[in-house]
């Protein structure tokens, strides 16, 4: 004789809150805000450019049409655009990395003579709009002979003002002992910045990281300004170039917007747990 097993009980399922459905709502409309001009720019390169000026506008094009998509990949020199963004992008993100850690390591964790008028030099660079720098910086790349070079794209881009300050903030949130213990052990300064300090730092790396890349990727005035060869051109300077003598291209602008801002996208979708975490160990959410 076989016994029937015991009913499974199972838990109501409980509705959601009158806050939650806010949030969600709110939510949801937020995004709408930052979705709709990427559903323009796209909807915008998928019609023809009489379409495309057309008054008053519409969103959904009439005649669907990739012809500004295969203008820009047959008249516009994508490829040799992308590889020169890339180029850059790494180049920077390399040596911010390199360069805002070792020195945000040495603001927060060395005592040294002038440390407190080299500090002010690196807030005041916060202060200092880059565009304000555009011409003394072409003046002096320009005598150095880097006008036209990669190195004359890549170098000036890298002062991190903000980026040493971020790991400078992150730096001195990690625990003393945990170097101090190895220095006990007989490591060296540099070893315990390499085993110890690095490795803890992966997200606030991670983050300042992908900001470099994401404004080197973007930065549109250097480039401009330092560059006469159309070979050097980045994605935001060859799309530039998306005119003739009727004016702007409006679909093959926006087709090469979406171009250039696609390896973004990707970036944030994949790395956004990296730059959640980056801002909130740097201790800067609360500032």
């Amino acid at each position: 004789m076989t016994t029937a097993a015991p009913p499974v009980r199972t838990r109501p399922r409980r509705g959601r809150t009158p806050g939650q459905i806010v949030l969600t709502l709110l939510g949801t409309a937020v995004s709408a805000v930052f979705l709709a001009p990427l559903a323009w720019a796209l909807f915008t390169s998928l019609k023809s450019e009489t379409e495309a000026v057309e008054v008053p506008p519409h969103w959904l094009p009439k005649d669907w049409t990739g012809q500004a998509w295969s203008a820009m990949i047959d008249n516009g020199n994508i490829t040799n655009w992308f590889v020169n963004s890339l180029v850059v992008s790494v180049c920077v993100t390399t040596i911010v990395l390199l360069v805002a850690a070792l020195a945000g390591y040495g603001f927060a964790r060395t005592e040294f003579r002038g440390k407190g008028v080299l500090m002010g030099l690196v807030m005041t660079g916060l202060m200092v709009s880059p565009a304000v720098l555009g011409v003394p910086l072409f003046t002096t790349v320009q005598q150095m002979g880097m006008v036209d070079t990669y190195w004359g794209m890549i170098l000036p881009q890298c002062a991190p003002a903000a980026m040493v300050y971020i790991l400078y903030k992150f730096f001195q949130g990690i625990p003393r002992e945990l170097e101090e213990a190895a220095f006990i052990d007989g490591a060296g300064r540099w070893r315990v910045f390499f085993t110890i300090i690095v490795p803890l730092s992966r997200p606030s790396l991670a983050a300042v990281g992908i900001f470099t890349f994401i404004s080197s990727w973007n930065n549109f005035l250097w480039p401009y300004m330092v560059t006469n060869n159309p070979d050097l051109m980045t994605m935001p300077n060859g799309i530039a170039t998306v005119m003739n003598s009727y004016g702007i291209q409006w679909a093959q602008l926006m087709a090469g917007g979406l171009m250039a801002g696609l390896p973004l996208i990707v970036v944030f979708v994949f790395f956004q747990r990296q730059i959640v975490a980056g801002v909130a160990h740097t201790g800067l959410a609360g500032q």
